[in-house]
């Protein structure tokens, strides 16, 4: 079932939203040379505490992982993609760090990830990043009330494959209320006008995610980290978008003094 939101409880994902994009810049912030993983993990768990909200993450309890997921960040290096168990991991130069972590706030959700590179850049890591931000920005562009789930999903792909890589489709989007997870499904690829309508109240998270050199994926024995299939380096954006009658709005938007991406001078996308 599909709850549309009223402008007010939009307002109050707007809450948690905000917390969400200012907690997501400070850790991509502290991601530096010699951060221990479970040193952002415990960071975020202060803040979080410290804010009286509540981790999405903490009891998250899936079909392919193992028993509750017990941190608040996902936080996936390299080749891990998605749902990247915190572990006792030292970050070096060059790691590229995706940092994905939903909360609640007063009952309330939003979900949102970002990628950063940790150090000196690659130059095709900071091409990985950039794509999956231009997509998210053109997911966000097509979530226009009256339009169709797969416009969203037709603008992410195409950016996606404008930039030559491919997509994987088992994990997406999804709609976020009053829970992280909740119907419609949002696929990184898919055919415009079909679909869906995308009505006014309609709260989703549009999430592209990449691989550079292949569109298949593996999970850790671990049961939760999902990597490119290839071991190829790989990239996360995501935000919570609201669909209203004048536009999307996006709920989750970072600090543009904190929005952090990879550190190579680079302007961050306007979608940060």
């Amino acid at each position: 079932m599909i709850e549309l939101k009223s402008a007010q409880e939009i307002g109050r994902m707007a809450v948690t939203g905000q917390f969400v994009g200012e907690l997501l810049a400070e850790l991509g912030g502290a991601a530096a040379v010699g951060v221990n993983l479970m040193d952002l993990e415990h960071l975020a768990r202060r803040r979080i505490k410290e804010r009286g909200a509540e981790s999405c993450y903490w009891d998250y309890s899936p079909s392919f992982g193992r028993g509750p997921f017990r941190n608040v960040l996902c936080l996936s290096v390299n080749d891990a993609v998605l749902h990247g168990l915190p572990h006792d991991y030292v970050l070096g130069d060059g790691d590229l760090l995706s940092i994905d972590m939903a909360a609640t706030v007063d009952g309330w959700a939003a979900d949102s990830a970002l990628s950063v590179i940790v150090g000196t850049p690659d130059p095709e890591d900071v091409k990985l990043i950039e794509a999956t931000q231009v997509a998210l920005e053109a997911g966000i562009r097509a979530a226009q009330a009256g339009g169709r789930l797969g416009d969203v999903s037709a603008a992410i792909g195409e950016v996606a494959h404008s930039y030559g890589y491919g997509v994987n489709n088992e994990f997406g989007g999804h709609g976020i209320g009053r829970t992280m997870h909740e119907a419609p499904h949002v696929p990184n690829d898919g055919r415009p006008h079909r679909g869906m309508r995308l009505d006014p109240g309609l709260t989703i998270a549009i999430e592209p995610w990449l691989c550079r050199t292949t569109d298949k994926i593996r999970y850790d024995p671990d049961g939760w980290t999902i990597r490119s299939a290839d071991g190829s380096r790989t990239a996360h954006s995501e935000h919570t978008v609201a669909i209203t009658e004048q536009g999307p709005q996006v709920l989750t938007r970072r600090p543009a003094h904190g929005a952090a991406t990879a550190e190579s001078g680079r302007k961050p996308a306007t979608a940060s």
